[in-house]
């Protein structure tokens, strides 16, 4: 590592660097269990508003495969559940198209997300 940052940067900054700490990319698992962590912050957020919400292994599927990538990590991918669900979610029931009388339903549908009561 050290050889490789001296080809590249100057002395006198690696004399500055204290430690180096290599990151690897997330894992698929990794990357799925953010996901729910995510979700369960969504499903909080719902309870507390006297809602109930449940996504379907196709909805998190498509999170990961829309969301992820490598080399900014699971940015990207909280940005895309912000969009693709929470906003609209907030929409819908604004708009009174889901009430908190039926499970709210998460899929995703040819590479759209979906809400279903």
């Amino acid at each position: 590592m050290i050889e490789l940052l001296k080809t590249t940067v100057r002395p006198e900054f690696i004399n500055r660097i204290d430690d180096i700490v290599l990151f690897y990319p997330l894992r698929k698992k990794d990357i799925r269990a953010i996901v729910k962590i995510q979700i369960n912050g969504i499903e909080k957020m719902m309870e507390h508003n006297k809602f109930q919400i449940e996504l379907s292994e196709n909805a998190i599927d498509y999170i990961i495969e829309q969301g992820y990538d490598p080399e900014f990590g699971a940015r990207p991918m909280k940005r895309l559940i912000q969009k693709e669900i929470v906003n609209p979610l907030a929409k819908k029931i604004l708009a009174k198209e889901l009430n908190n009388q039926e499970m709210i339903c998460v899929d995703a549908i040819d590479e759209h997300v979906v809400f279903l009561q």
